[in-house]
């Protein structure tokens, strides 16, 4: 008996598409929706690493051309009040206020230095939503797939026990297969959920450090045109 059980139990399929072609509807539909859950997070995860690396290109470029020793109206006029970096945003945001700021008859309206500041804090706050933009998806992923996959486990098992209780036979080529189609939708939520923490995070970090670097850029052109009020 144990060895026709045996022979039995080596006829079943257990690569990854048999488990799958065997699961019941629902189990099939929970690892549809944690495959496409893994694709979705590490299609974000991919664009984010690459505009992050763009970002700090860009800063760095933007950087030594700001501190050039160029007059700061010539770099403006070079870059134009609506360029496509995120440093030169921030830039060009304060300086179109700067000049906003100016009587015709050359001098300053009062509280110039304010609208300045806030100004360069909106165009801030903008591009820091767009880096941002996608991490609560990651986020959610991490959170919600391991108890997706965990779901699909228990309606998995409970299947198993149904065709158990139906076939009145507890051998191993009836147990076996549906415990392995159960177990497979856990692996798969935790295959969608790890990726998306820890990139989660990592971007997390990556993205503050990106905008610390914007504030202190925009603290540092306020410290001057600051001087030029004074002056």
């Amino acid at each position: 008996m144990e060895a026709e059980t045996l022979a039995l139990a080596q006829e079943i399929d257990f690569s990854l598409w048999g488990l799958f072609a065997r699961a019941t509807f629902t189990v099939k539909l929970v690892m549809v929706m944690l495959i496409v859950a893994s694709f979705w997070s590490w299609s974000i995860i991919i664009q984010k690493l690459i505009a992050y690396r763009s970002a700090r290109a860009e800063a760095q470029v933007f950087d030594r051309a700001f501190w050039s020793g160029e007059p700061l109206d010539g770099l403006f006029e070079e870059i134009g009040p609506q360029p496509d970096g995120s440093s030169q945003k921030i830039f060009a945001a304060g300086m179109t206020e700067w000049r906003r700021s100016h009587r015709q008859d050359g001098g300053l309206i009062a509280g110039a230095q304010s609208r300045i500041d806030r100004s360069m804090d909106v165009a801030i706050n903008k591009e820091a939503e767009d880096l941002q933009k996608g991490l609560s998806v990651l986020a959610t992923i991490g959170s919600t797939a391991p108890f997706v996959g965990l779901f699909g486990t228990v309606m998995g098992i409970m299947n198993a026990f149904i065709e158990i209780a139906e076939q009145q036979n507890t051998n191993l080529a009836v147990v076996a297969p549906g415990i392995a189609e159960a177990l497979l939708a856990t692996g798969l939520g935790l295959l969608a959920a790890i990726p998306a923490v820890i990139f989660y995070n990592k971007l997390s970090a990556d993205s503050d450090r990106i905008v610390a670097g914007y504030e202190a850029f925009a603290d540092e052109f306020a410290t001057i045109l600051s001087r030029q009020l004074d002056s």
